[in-house]
């Protein structure tokens, strides 16, 4: 089977859950750049599956998702690759296939927070897995994750995070009658003769005022951070 078919069969069997799980995509904001290495916020294990609804990729995550019950087979299923933390010989491997990736015309998704939140704000990006692609020349594009009522209210009920059993995780999705997976695609950032650490603090202003956006008191500065993010984009084009 190709590669092509086999991301339709993984997007068409995402929607397919994400709606047996009441869970709405909504998507919005900029042109997906493709290849790009996309990085998001982390709030759940069905951010793969929102993900893979709005463009089949691979994905990297940590090595002991794939023990988790049901969801670390249900991510293996879906081509993520799996990375030993502290190994900097098996993050070399897993930097040379995220490259493979790319270079076949693919998207690759990296959460490079780390962990998850309950999706009320944004923690540190760790810009490691971002050398993937500036060595490659490809850009790295940042995707705004929020779970919201259809009302638009933020809801905590998708998120897994502390000490939330994979069951619980389950439980509150499935109680909640409708639950709305917000992806905002931001401007793609190029690469060329850019430092990786630049470029997950752009990433990580750019997507945490999409999840969360802040008082009218503070909206100017916040507007000037845009521009700012803007403009030095584009001056990496």
């Amino acid at each position: 089977m190709s590669l092509d078919r086999r991301g339709r069969l993984r997007q068409h069997w995402s929607k397919g859950l994400l709606a047996l799980l009441g869970i709405v995509p909504r998507f919005s904001g900029a042109e997906l750049a493709c290849p790009a290495l996309l990085i998001a916020n982390h709030v759940s294990w069905v951010d793969i599956f929102a993900i893979n609804t709005l463009s089949p990729s691979a994905f990297v995550s940590k090595a002991d998702v794939r023990q988790w019950p049901v969801i670390g087979w249900l991510a293996a299923m879906n081509e993520t690759v799996f990375l030993q933390r502290g190994s900097r010989g098996h993050a070399r491997i897993i930097n040379a296939e995220i490259a493979t990736h790319m270079a076949a015309g693919r998207h690759v998704a990296v959460f490079p927070e780390g962990t998850t939140t309950d999706g009320s704000h944004v923690q540190h990006f760790h810009a490691a897995l971002l050398q993937p692609a500036i060595a490659a020349g490809q850009p790295v594009q940042a995707l705004a994750v929020c779970y919201r009522t259809p009302n638009g209210e933020f809801t905590r009920a998708a998120a897994y995070d502390g000490d939330l059993s994979v069951l619980d995780s389950l439980k509150a999705i499935i109680a909640t009658p409708r639950i709305e997976v917000h992806l905002t695609v931001l401007p793609a950032i190029a690469t060329t003769d850019a430092n990786r650490r630049d470029i997950a603090a752009q990433a990580h202003a750019a997507i945490s005022a999409v999840v969360n956006p802040p008082d009218a008191a503070d909206i100017a500065p916040v507007r000037e951070a845009a521009l700012d993010y803007l403009v030095d984009s584009a001056a990496l084009t």
